[in-house]
């Protein structure tokens, strides 16, 4: 099952998932666009249900139709055994309160370009997300420079992302309003207002104004990596002293909820992130994008280049390392956390979920892929807990933080040592390759029977060959002492 399941998502990668697919179009009896984009996202064992009636002729239509920049996706040998596999919508709830106010879900979207006007917003909110932290709000004039983006890509997808936008470039006034009417429009929804200030008075004064207009908190932005002026941004967020003194000035002037944005261009995040819990916040959001350089063509700005803030699916480990140093932290408790890094699946939001934040927050994929990633957002977490049985979202969050210790608590005493699948194995040799190259010479390969072969007097189970198998061929053995 591993191989297929493997095989079927490399291949949805390739789907450019199309406005108004083709190969949807020309089916008659389902949606296998959908149905890829469901394996794109992690919902392979759900995809089915968009192609249960399809006939062999529908699918075949479907990858004629498919539009390609090499070959066509194949969709009838990836959708064709799926179709037995149309299992029941799952019914669980992902209602969970953050700092006191409910949420239909966990997901938010992120202050950045994915919401920057009513419009925009609305159309998030039709989509299924719960909630938006909109694009940060300053008293500064923003000028933006061309082109602002850069991508770290592998094929048509991004590894990496590159962002030099900075703040929001409406009137204060305009931003404002357009904050009050969405939440005139959608009050079940959660508006909360991203600000930054470069003064006291900024920060007091643009808070107030999140609170007059309706919004249901206010994200202190003390992260933005790329602002040109000083004093703003990951400037504040590197500095403990700065961090608690706004915190705890804007803390005394609003009723909402008040949650301080942490940057992660800094050596220990708890230390500005304990400047805002002493001044009393209600919870946090992490992380900002972290500051990178790209030279990919296109990266220049009239010639000249610069550092910027870096995020997407590369940064998620670095975000969940950031997270747990603040939850692991003794003086810091009952604060709730609002996650963000590189969420691009229901198993990337549910990873922040584990390590215990009550919401996350999506911008790097929105911007790829679209609001219509809620879908799979919904329905792969509402899978994963019919599955496990759980009832509320609630019984998930910090469920995994137990489970991380010290390195010194490790067990250093047994081993695991990898297991080769004879049906699986496709005779590549990579394992060998980097076991030699990279491990511990601990695999003898045949050249005439292209069989690996773990020679366990050299093997300390590593499992470096686990992991660039390409086909799932190796697994792992039952633990055992290394005294054995």
């Amino acid at each position: 099952m591993k191989t297929k399941t493997m095989h079927i998502h490399e291949e949805a990668v390739r789907c450019l998932l199309c406005v108004d697919a083709p190969c949807s179009r020309v089916c008659k009896n389902g949606d296998p666009a959908r149905a890829i984009r469901a394996i794109r996202f992690r919902n392979e064992n759900l995809a089915g249900r968009w192609v249960a009636e399809c006939s062999d002729e529908d699918l075949s239509r479907a990858e004629a139709a498919c539009i390609h920049y090499d070959l066509p996706v194949r969709i009838k040998e990836m959708l064709a055994p799926l179709r037995n596999q149309a299992n029941a919508a799952a019914e669980k709830s992902l209602a969970i309160e953050f700092c006191g106010i409910p949420c239909e879900n966990p997901f938010f979207l992120a202050s950045s370009a994915v919401c920057t006007n009513y419009e925009m917003v609305a159309r998030a909110f039709d989509a299924g997300w719960a909630g938006v932290f909109y694009k940060t709000i300053c008293m500064q004039e923003i000028r933006e420079v061309s082109p602002r983006f850069d991508a770290v890509k592998n094929g048509t997808t991004f590894e990496g992302f590159r962002n030099m936008e900075q703040l929001s470039e409406n009137p204060v006034d305009v931003d404002f309003d357009i904050l009050r009417r969405l939440k005139q429009n959608y009050p079940t929804k959660v508006g909360v207002a991203s600000i930054m200030g470069q003064s006291e008075e900024d920060w007091v004064e643009l808070a107030k104004m999140a609170e007059q207009a309706g919004c249901d908190a206010v994200e202190l932005n003390f992260s933005c990596p790329q602002m040109r002026l000083t004093g703003m941004g990951s400037d504040v967020g590197q500095d403990p002293e700065l961090v608690t003194f706004f915190t705890a000035y804007v803390k005394r002037n609003v009723k909402i909820p008040v949650i301080p944005k942490m940057t992660p261009n800094i050596a220990h995040i708890s230390q500005p992130a304990m400047g805002a819990y002493f001044a009393g916040a209600d919870a946090i959001s992490a992380i900002n994008t972290i500051k990178s350089v790209t030279l990919g063509e296109g990266s220049e700005v009239n010639g000249q280049q610069t550092g910027s803030g870096y995020s997407g699916r590369a940064v998620k480990p670095i975000a969940l390392r950031h997270i747990l140093a603040m939850f692991k932290n003794p003086m810091m408790k009952n604060i709730q956390y609002s996650g963000i890094g590189g969420i691009e699946t229901w198993r990337d939001a549910l990873e922040f979920i584990q390590l215990g934040c009550r919401n996350v927050q999506v911008c790097t994929a929105v911007m790829q892929y679209g609001y219509r990633i809620i879908d799979d957002l919904v329905l792969g977490l509402k899978n994963y807990m019919q599955e496990r049985n759980v009832d509320k979202l609630e019984d998930l969050v910090g469920e995994l933080l137990p489970k991380f210790v010290l390195p010194s608590d490790l067990d250093r005493e047994t081993v695991v040592f990898p297991k080769i699948d004879r049906e699986k194995c496709i005779g590549c040799g990579r394992c060998y390759t980097s076991c030699m190259d990279g491990g511990h010479q601990a695999i003898d390969f045949d050249l005439e029977t292209r069989q690996p072969r773990i020679v366990g007097s050299k093997c300390v189970g590593c499992h470096l060959c686990r992991l660039v198998c390409p086909t799932g061929a190796i697994g792992l053995s039952k633990r055992i002492s290394k005294k054995n």
